[in-house]
């Protein structure tokens, strides 16, 4: 070999072998990274020895899961992809087709997503995630059933960070958010790679907009993530997430990487301090993200403790006068082997969580179910698109009252890196729990009941759903199907009354819901010499025969007459009773006084001045047709001359 290419060939040697010395310094402080948790750094250390060319499985499996951790999974993909390309694949874990599978739905390739699910089924048959994609349910059709659902809208009190996991407390909302408050030292979390997150609150107007967010203060406040807020109702406690950190002091597991606690802080002389650990954490397992079910007596939270179903699970434990019962996992029913994680639960004892644990449009998923009174659950649900994605949707929280709520997600579109989005449930998932709903509709000042009103039904985002004006054992009804807790709006429209529109949440346990609607009368103009008896197109005031006593359907009319006496003090009328000609004239006379008198008292009984009534009986000598003495007339022609008249004297 000539001296020149001996050189060239002696330089190479060297640089390669130095290349291969980096590669290897660079793949030890990866793994470290990796092992620690530092997925940020991590990935960029991992990505330069791949880039240098040194790639082998293990790199490609900690490359697509340190994306897939952070929830980047398109990015994950991409590693995924080669790893299942250039190796085999069948010698891997099972775990690896199903985070593949996830990932390819992300990008949207659903065919092969499928594909590699149902090799992680044939490979884990013991798998709850296997057993849910091998039974006959046909998931896809679940999810189009609830979809539609949700109407969407972003929110400005987003930074371009990471904000997530809201919480309702009065007229605020709490959130968590990794947004830079503007210190000069700046603390990165090494698993995402952005700050520690604090907890924030912004307050609620009226209409449901929010102000800008401020972040809390108190003892709550570490060197390191809070997150998750809960306050109970009284607003004395605070229940909330923190790594392994207390009184200065850093807690450690046997892999010295710091965990997630529950923590409880105490709401002293305006402002929140006490700060302890509840007995049930752990230096050695996660516990996290706390809820409290609408009593307070029991606390839901999320943990990878041992005895659960999958890398982290759902559990519940009663809060007692002395302190707290043993954790209990809510089982099958809801936790998988894969991953469930925030947990919600409304009024009406619907359980809301993420998972990916569950047939999905990828990544973590919404999912419901209702608790029943026997403390079992109903079938779980997927709550469909679109407020579920192909990204990570999760933190579903929402007022039942209202139907409006808020959840976090990292879809495209948004400010930063997960976003809160706020929205409007136009129709309740179906929970198997039916309901009938009976409308009673009666006048505000009167509360007679108004017959043959006409009831729109529409769903929470004003589409029409159903319209009647038929009643049945006193109360309108509609030819709808009802589900327990669902709200929908109503409109009344009934002539001489305003249009009542208004929000009728149903019962949460099966049944039949009763709600009256009270409905104003129309402001009437009347003025002196009128009729009140046409103008309010009063029924007719009927008497027995032969008696002069007011009966009930009369006293139900009277009772308007009354109304627009109170409601004009100054008014003061003169009531006049009219018979037919059939009978004794003088007879006649003084029976149309007696109840001319009548008729005046019953008024003056309900509150009304005597000197603002007069009264007189015309007998039947002011005949409204032909029906005189020895005409032949029908029983509705003589119905005719048979009448009280309310004449306004004065207003």
């Amino acid at each position: 070999m000539k001296k020149g290419l001996k050189l060239v060939a002696l330089v190479s040697a060297l640089f390669l072998g130095n290349t291969f010395v980096q590669a290897q310094t660079g793949l030890k402080r990866a793994n470290k990274q990796y092992d620690n948790l530092a997925y940020y750094y991590a990935i960029n250390t991992y990505e330069q020895v791949a880039n240098n060319g040194f790639v082998s499985s293990d790199i490609l499996k900690k490359l697509g899961n340190s994306y897939y951790f952070n929830g980047e999974y398109a990015s994950a993909n991409k590693w995924y992809g080669i790893l299942f390309t250039d190796y085999n694949f069948e010698d891997l874990e099972s775990e690896y087709y199903y985070r593949y599978a996830e990932t390819l739905k992300n990008i949207g390739d659903n065919q092969n997503a499928d594909l590699y699910f149902k090799k992680f089924a044939e490979k884990n048959q013991n798998s709850t995630r296997a057993l849910i994609i091998s039974s006959k349910v046909d998931s896809q059709e679940e999810i189009v059933r609830n979809s539609g659902r949700y109407i969407l809208s972003s929110l400005e009190i987003n930074s371009p960070y990471s904000d997530y996991s809201a919480n309702f407390h009065d007229d605020k909302l709490l959130f968590t958010s990794a947004r830079d408050t503007g210190n000069f030292f700046k603390r990165i979390f090494s698993w995402t790679g952005g700050s520690f997150t604090k907890i924030y609150q912004s307050e609620i107007d009226s209409v449901g907009n929010l102000a800008k967010p401020k972040r809390f203060n108190g003892k709550v406040n570490s060197i390191f993530n809070e997150s998750s807020p809960v306050i109970t109702k009284d607003g004395k406690t605070m229940y909330f997430t923190r790594n392994n950190y207390l009184n200065g002091e850093r807690g450690y597991n046997l892999n010295n990487i710091t965990l997630l606690k529950i923590y409880r802080a105490e709401f002293i002389d305006n402002k929140w301090t006490n700060v302890t650990e509840l007995p049930f954490n752990d230096h050695n397992f996660n516990t996290a993200h706390p809820t409290l079910n609408t009593n307070e007596d029991e606390m839901y939270f999320i943990s990878d403790r041992s005895g659960g179903f999958g890398s982290s699970d759902i559990w519940k434990v009663s809060i007692l006068e002395e302190g707290f019962g043993q954790p209990i996992n809510l089982g099958s029913e809801i936790n998988t082997d894969g991953r469930e994680t925030f947990v919600f639960i409304t009024d009406n004892n619907e359980l809301y969580f993420s998972s990916d644990g569950r047939p999905s449009l990828g990544g973590l998923d919404v999912f419901a179910s209702k608790i029943l009174k026997d403390g079992s659950f109903s079938p779980v649900q997927n709550v469909g698109a679109p407020l579920n994605s192909q990204y990570d949707d999760f933190g579903y929280i929402i007022n039942q009252q209202t139907k409006r709520g808020y959840f976090s997600s990292n879809r495209n579109g948004g400010i930063g890196k997960d976003d809160i989005y706020g929205f409007l449930e136009t129709r309740s998932l179906n929970f198997n729990c039916i309901q009938d709903l009976g409308l009673i509709v009666v006048d505000s000042k009167t509360k007679a009941v108004i017959p043959n009103a006409k009831i729109d039904l529409y769903d929470m985002g004003y589409g029409l759903l159903n319209s009647t004006n038929r009643m049945k054992d006193g109360s309108y009804v509609f030819d709808y199907d009802f589900e327990c807790s669902e709200s929908y709006r109503v409109r009344v429209d009934y002539p001489e009354y305003e249009i009542k529109e208004e929000v009728v949440v149903l019962d949460s346990e099966q049944g039949k819901t009763i709600r009256t609607i009270e409905i104003n009368r129309k402001k009437i103009e009347i003025k002196p010499q009128d009729d009140l008896f046409k103008v309010l197109s009063l029924k007719p005031i009927y008497f027995d025969f032969d008696k002069d006593f007011i009966r009930p359907d009369a006293a139900e009319e009277l009772a308007k007459i009354v109304v627009v006496m109170k409601d004009n003090p100054k008014m003061i009328i003169d009531v006049r009773s009219f018979t037919d000609s059939r009978g004794n004239d003088d007879y006649n006379l003084k029976l149309s006084q007696r109840r001319a008198k009548s008729t005046a008292e019953w008024i003056i009984s309900q509150g009304i001045s005597s000197d603002r009534i007069t009264y007189k009986g015309f007998g039947e000598t002011l005949l409204l047709n032909h029906c005189k003495d020895s005409v032949q007339c029908s029983n509705e022609e003589h119905e005719v001359n048979r009448r009280s008249e309310f004449i306004v004297i004065k207003l």
